[in-house]
């Protein structure tokens, strides 16, 4: 009788979740001995314990059961991306210098103006050239009249060399004045260097120009624009020239396709960096120099690569990169299945399997947090 006492407060004892009433009623009975109400009491919370077991029961099915989204693995085509930012450039965008200091006479052009290249868009007064240009012509047609008449005697065997001589001299001397003149009144002429557009114009007809920090137009030409940026030297056998670029203006919320034109032959020491630029069509005449551009550059191209949402792939404890498959498909339910697989790559929210998985395979993709090995699966 001692013994079915003690084995009967062992169980009261484990059983924590016992009201505070009922486990001083059993403290007496024990005390009084009283065998019948005892074995009374145990039956009772048998059937309670009975009851607690089929309730954990019921809540361990639901448990062990998830809705998840599955989705079949498929060989695809696979690109990986150097992702960069740049800057939207032309080399035909330069403020125009006079190269002779004086009055701005005429001034042909405004801001926006198309002009093509050679097209005279503004003088500068020529101080009097134009003058000492008629007198240095006339002197040298002189000279050169004497020099042929000398040159006549001269083939006749009349006169001397030394006047021969003199009359050539003199020829050459007025020929190189007339050039010298020339020279300088063309830079009195302001011509446009290449087909563009006037961006600004900073000054005014009458103005006294001369060379400054400001100049006195920008033309700016936008059929020749490209992006130039800097790539890390780990990249330096994989970019050439011709490499296709995916080049995105955040200002313009647009794509263009571009080319590698260009791949610089010199490291930066001072961040292990080399330059490039990257040619971009202007069709619509959008692109202006200093946009920022985002550059996508193929350095890497998988033509049957196994790929997963990168959400997806998981790490255990023991650092092995894993996903979960779904097997033992019936219907719209399977069992999860933890697969450990080797990753390459990833772009553009997606991760090439290198190992691992196979094309047709079934993995889970959402509510992969909340399954475990085994787990039965409802999608």
């Amino acid at each position: 009788m001692r013994k079915i006492i003690l084995i009967t407060a062992l169980s009261l004892s484990l059983f924590s979740c016992a009201k505070k009433e009922n486990t001083a009623s059993i403290d007496d009975l024990i005390k009084s001995k009283n065998t019948k109400e005892l074995q009374a009491k145990k039956a009772l919370i048998q059937a309670d314990l009975a009851k607690i077991d089929g309730a954990l029961a019921t809540l361990d099915v639901k448990k062990e059961e998830a809705l998840v989204a599955v989705q079949t693995v498929k060989d695809t085509l696979f690109n990986h991306y150097l992702e960069v930012q740049g800057s939207v450039n032309t080399k035909e965008n330069i403020l125009i210098q006079p190269e002779f200091s004086g009055t701005l006479t005429t001034l042909n052009v405004k801001a926006g103006n198309h002009v093509t290249k050679g097209q005279v868009l503004g003088r500068v007064d020529d101080a009097g050239m134009s003058q000492q240009l008629a007198n240095a012509e006339n002197q040298y047609a002189l000279a050169k009249t004497t020099f042929e008449r000398q040159k006549n005697l001269w083939d006749k065997k009349i006169g001397s060399e030394i006047q021969f001589l003199q009359a050539q001299t003199q020829m050459v001397s007025a020929q190189k004045s007339v050039a010298q003149i020339k020279a300088q009144l063309a830079k009195t002429v302001i011509k446009a260097p290449f087909t563009g557009t006037i961006d600004e114009v900073y000054v005014e007809k009458g103005q006294v120009v001369s060379p400054n920090a400001q100049g006195l137009m920008r033309i700016v030409n936008l059929g020749n624009m490209y992006v130039s940026t800097t790539i890390p030297e780990t990249y330096i056998g994989k970019l050439k020239v011709g490499t296709e670029v995916d080049v995105f203006l955040t200002s313009l919320n647009k794509t263009y396709k571009g080319k590698v034109r260009q791949v610089g032959n010199f490291i930066n020491p001072s961040n292990r960096s080399f330059a490039i630029e990257v040619a971009v069509p202007n069709p619509e005449n959008l692109l202006r120099p200093n946009q920022v551009a985002k550059l996508k550059i193929i350095d890497y191209v998988s033509k049957n690569a196994v790929v997963v949402p990168t959400n997806v792939v998981q790490e255990d404890g023991k650092g092995n990169k894993f996903v979960f498959t779904a097997t033992q498909i019936n219907g719209k339910t399977g069992i999860a299945k933890k697969v450990v697989v080797k990753i390459g790559k990833s772009s553009d929210n997606v991760t090439e399997i290198v190992s691992g998985l196979s094309a047709k395979d079934i993995i889970v993709t959402e509510g992969v947090n909340t399954i475990s090995e085994g787990m039965k699966l409802n999608f």
